[in-house]
């Protein structure tokens, strides 16, 4: 079965994004001249179940899948969902303008092999004119994307175990840009020449992009996540880690617990973005960040964007791409907002259903 990270398809679909820590799903559908947040639902995933973006344990992801399809109760069975960045070696290359479609194809798996250290049949390859070579007007650059095939099948076995079809396998990356160019949209001057921190705070990485006019300048990756707050609660309350996730997300923690735990890690994941930007002054040639946008599940704590704010003195916000949106009457419209910083990548998913066909 042929996988693409580009071409879109045609059939109603919803956004499934599996991370390390839950399963999100996330519906949206047209809306007069905008979109509506239909439905969505969040599971979360047994410890170690995904493990650095690969899946570890088959039946456990998929039980969860199962799980969090029933409680979104939508009778849609196609999805979108996206392999791990870090499994996916993109690279930009020139192309004499005009090429064939099996020209392209196979001038693309000429350069392939010079940067995909594995045999060509063991990746699922795809590719994308990006437009006219900036250098050429003879040239055309070309985005082209590769992943091992077997972080493609995992994903689709969990999405079939639950009866559902992988219709669109996107890259998580390119999922959550095309929904941030929506709260970028909402910047000043619609974020134009701004240079634009994408601070993503995941489980056990954080990962820094930096985006100016819809091009990525700069990346970075940091080991730093929301599992070191989870550490911190099972040393100082001796709870079991699965103990410290379910206070960590429920509540319920003793007094001592924001001044003494939620504090001082907000303070250290404020000290890892301003490396991570300091990192980013010092290796191009820009001086200055406009705005950071906070994303990913521990976006979520109240008030870290004050904290960061205070640390780097650049304005940071929460990213949320439904501000614009609609909501149906079955979504929690306070609970999605908390929510939002999680929904991404899933909320990037859910929009590819609005791609031209």
């Amino acid at each position: 079965m042929a996988f693409d990270f580009f071409t879109p398809k045609a059939p109603p679909l919803f956004g499934l994004d599996i991370s390390s820590s839950s399963v999100k799903m996330l519906e949206i559908v047209e809306a007069g001249k905008g979109y509506r947040v239909d439905r969505y639902a969040i599971e979360p995933l047994p410890r170690d179940a995904v493990v650095d973006g690969s899946v570890n344990n088959l039946e456990s992801v998929a039980e969860s899948v199962n799980r969090c399809y029933k409680r979104l109760g939508t009778r849609t069975k196609h999805v979108a969902m996206a392999v791990p960045t870090g499994a996916v070696i993109t690279k930009k290359i020139i192309v004499p303008a005009g090429l064939r479609e099996d020209e392209m194809q196979v001038q693309v798996e000429a350069e392939a092999n010079q940067y995909i250290p594995f045999a060509l049949e063991e990746v699922n390859l795809d590719f994308q004119v990006v437009g006219p070579s900036p250098a050429n007007a003879d040239e055309e650059e070309v985005m082209i994307a590769a992943t091992r095939k077997e972080k493609v099948e995992d994903r689709v076995a969990v999405a079939e175990s639950a009866g559902l079809k992988a219709s669109v396998m996107d890259v998580e990356s390119f999922a959550q840009q095309s929904a941030l160019e929506i709260v970028i949209s909402q910047l000043p001057g619609g974020g134009r020449d701004m240079n634009i921190a994408i601070v993503d705070i995941g489980q056990s990485l954080m990962n820094v992009t930096v985006i100016r006019n819809d091009q990525s300048v700069y990346t970075r990756e940091q080991s730093f996540g929301g599992a070191q707050l989870t550490q911190d609660i099972v040393n100082r309350y001796g709870m079991s880690p699965e103990e410290a996730e379910n206070a960590k997300r429920s509540g319920g923690l003793p007094d001592d617990f924001e001044s003494e735990v939620l504090r001082p890690f907000m303070e250290n994941l404020s000290m890892e973005v301003q490396r991570a930007l300091q990192f980013f002054f010092t290796s191009t040639q820009y001086n200055t960040v406009d705005q950071i946008l906070l994303a990913g599940g521990s976006a979520v704590i109240p008030g870290l964007d004050e904290v960061v704010n205070t640390h780097t003195q650049v304005p940071a916000i929460v990213a949320n791409p439904f501000v614009a949106m609609q909501t149906s009457p079955r979504v929690q419209l306070k609970r999605l907002i908390a929510d939002a910083p999680s929904l991404i990548v899933a909320c990037g998913l859910a929009m590819r259903r609005f791609d031209p066909v």
